[in-house]
């Protein structure tokens, strides 16, 4: 189906060595075929996506959006999938969160047509937030803390088994912190072990571990929190060093207070943007990859912010509101999903002259 565009376009001017280079980037609806609300967000390449959301819904596309194949997990319509992560058209995974039994993960090797039962959380108290991983078969899943600690599960073998990383080893919170799973994007990791993880409500700090979760350095940042509706909603980082973090308060969407922030020193200490009264509440955030090293995008239901160098100024682009946000590596096109069945790509190309 064609798409059509609903946010005007945005003319960047980027600098190289050469000349200065006009960009231009824009939204485009397309239909998901569903009225479910997306969180999870996974785009693969210039072809091949996958969002996941409520009544244990997903779909994917392998034309870049023309069209959207939609489904359900058979059994799974209680389920709130909060979070997908695809490495192909045919395989990918979904989380779920929810209270107890609610909170699962399943896998796909064939597009959809049959989903495996990899994990059921057994613990009433468990509830999963987000999953990341390092490559198809090495993962990681966070959740809600269980007795003062952080519950994480980990997995190097294609989900096989998924075992909890034990208590000892895992993040000590502070009372009422805990993370968010607005977007599936409260974790992040980088290379083959590099693993951060963000934090609202209470403090809003963010956990590093270095080897996969076998140690953690923790570190505070300057965003918003000190109650259970604010904090880091979403964390990504470009390489071992440099890395962003957005939230604020959800309820209060409009407030630009401290909503964003950035690190070069690979999450030991975290500034806020240079105009943080810039940005409304985000809950997703994303580098866009390759040649536009600089430019970042995020989305939240106040709307969708972009910056062009690394970080330290933003601007608004749109008024449309999405819960999370993905870019296809290596190619510069993104997704964004939301409420309703929402889906857009944000597409970015040269400027004609």
């Amino acid at each position: 189906m064609k798409s059509k565009t609903v946010f005007a376009a945005l003319l960047i001017m980027i600098a190289d060595n050469v000349a200065a280079q006009v960009y231009q980037a824009q939204w485009q609806e397309q239909k998901s075929g569903l009225t479910s609300s997306f969180r999870g967000l996974s785009a693969v390449n210039e072809k091949i996506a996958w969002v996941s959301g409520t009544r244990g819904s997903y779909a994917r596309t392998t034309d870049g959006g023309q069209t959207w194949i939609a489904d359900s997990v058979a059994g799974a319509t209680p389920l709130d999938f909060r979070d997908v992560q695809a490495f192909e058209a045919n395989r990918a995974y979904l989380m779920s969160a929810g209270n107890g039994e609610l909170s699962r993960i399943y896998k796909t090797t064939d597009g959809g047509k049959t989903w495996q039962l990899q994990h059921l959380n057994k613990i009433p108290a468990g509830f999963f937030d987000g999953m990341a991983f390092w490559d198809e078969n090495s993962g990681i899943v966070i959740g809600d803390p269980i007795d003062g600690h952080l519950f994480i599960l980990l997995t190097n073998d294609g989900g096989k088994i998924w075992q909890v990383l034990p208590a000892e080893k895992s993040p000590a919170v502070m009372n009422g912190e805990y993370a968010f799973a607005a977007s599936g994007a409260g974790i992040a990791v980088y290379g083959q072990k590099h693993v951060w993880l963000a934090t609202g409500g209470s403090a809003a700090r963010v956990f590093h571990s270095p080897d996969r979760g076998q140690t953690w350095q923790v570190a505070n940042t300057p965003i918003v929190s000190g109650n259970e509706s604010s904090g880091i909603f979403s964390i990504a980082f470009r390489d071992e060093k440099h890395g962003v973090v957005v939230g604020g308060n959800y309820k209060e969407p409009n407030e630009a207070k401290g909503n964003a922030a950035l690190t070069s020193d690979g999450g030991k200490t975290w500034q806020l943007i240079k105009n943080p009264a810039s940005v409304t509440f985000q809950s997703c955030v994303a580098f866009v990859p390759d040649r536009l090293h600089s430019m970042i995008v995020a989305v939240g239901t106040s709307g969708s912010h972009y910056s062009m160098d690394a970080g330290q100024t933003w601007m608004k682009f749109g008024d449309e509101g999405y819960h999370t946000l993905s870019f296809a590596q290596p190619a510069h096109v993104g997704w964004a999903a939301g409420g309703e069945g929402r889906i857009a790509k944000l597409l970015i190309a040269k400027k004609q002259k």
